[in-house]
């Protein structure tokens, strides 16, 4: 059994060790017997996108996101929505959830046009949503708890064919107002968890692996890994965003 994993953009999205989860999924799959390549696609580089298995996209500042427009727009943008829509998994963070959207509106009203993969679009703010987390998953996501970073002045808002990731129980999570984190449309996932996500919520990283490898190879049982140290970051932090 092999696995391939496309990380989009690895030298320009990777804020808050984001690059993380690319390593978490990796040993996650190797634990299991499971071969896993990674190929990572930046500008100028293409890549065909019907044999991967999942695609990453980390987060980044404005300009990092306004930098990759013109590469979306020269044939990227329409192999992902097209990778989406045949049910390929996803998983983005922070900017690269919002490049995943319709648009993005600046604070000061310059609006970014973005890939259009998924029903949602973001409105920049001046004043940041900083701090610790803790968001619980939809039961279609996996209904696990999560813990993580978010960092991010952008306002996400989900339209009618997506669905949110999780709900907020500490933090603000898409836009400070709903209650919602994160969004869901066929596989593809969206979060403002950096961290990075993976490593210290292990059932949701599990969730993300067996999203993809059902896809390709059908109804699978993951082995159970120890997790020691995963679910110890995990619980910790439970903990202490609970009191």
């Amino acid at each position: 059994m092999e696995f391939q994993i496309c990380h989009l953009y690895p030298d320009l999205l990777n804020l808050y060790g984001d690059q993380g989860n690319i390593l978490c999924l990796r040993r996650r799959l190797e634990n299991r017997g499971i071969q896993a390549e990674v190929t990572g696609v930046s500008v100028g580089e293409k890549a065909d996108f019907t044999k991967f298995d999942l695609f990453f996209i980390g987060g980044g500042q404005d300009f990092e996101q306004e930098v990759l427009l013109s590469d979306l727009g020269a044939g990227k943008a329409a192999d992902i929505r097209a990778a989406v829509a045949d049910g390929k998994t996803f998983l983005t963070i922070c900017g690269g959830y919002q490049m995943m959207g319709s648009h993005y509106l600046t604070h000061d009203g310059v609006q970014c046009d973005f890939i259009g993969a998924m029903d949602l679009y973001t409105v920049g703010r001046k004043e940041r949503m900083i701090g610790n987390m803790l968001f619980t998953c939809a039961p279609e996501c996996g209904g696990s708890t999560v813990v993580g970073f978010e960092n991010h002045s952008g306002r996400t808002y989900l339209g009618a064919k997506c669905a949110p990731l999780g709900t907020v129980e500490t933090g603000f999570g898409n836009n400070g107002e709903d209650g919602t984190e994160g969004a869901r449309y066929l596989n593809a996932f969206g979060s403002y968890s950096h961290g990075p996500i993976l490593p210290k919520n292990p059932e949701f990283a599990d969730f993300i692996l067996r999203t993809a490898l059902q896809r390709r190879y059908g109804e699978i049982v993951l082995d159970e890994l120890a997790d020691r140290f995963e679910r110890a970051a995990h619980d910790y932090m439970l903990r202490r965003l609970r009191k």
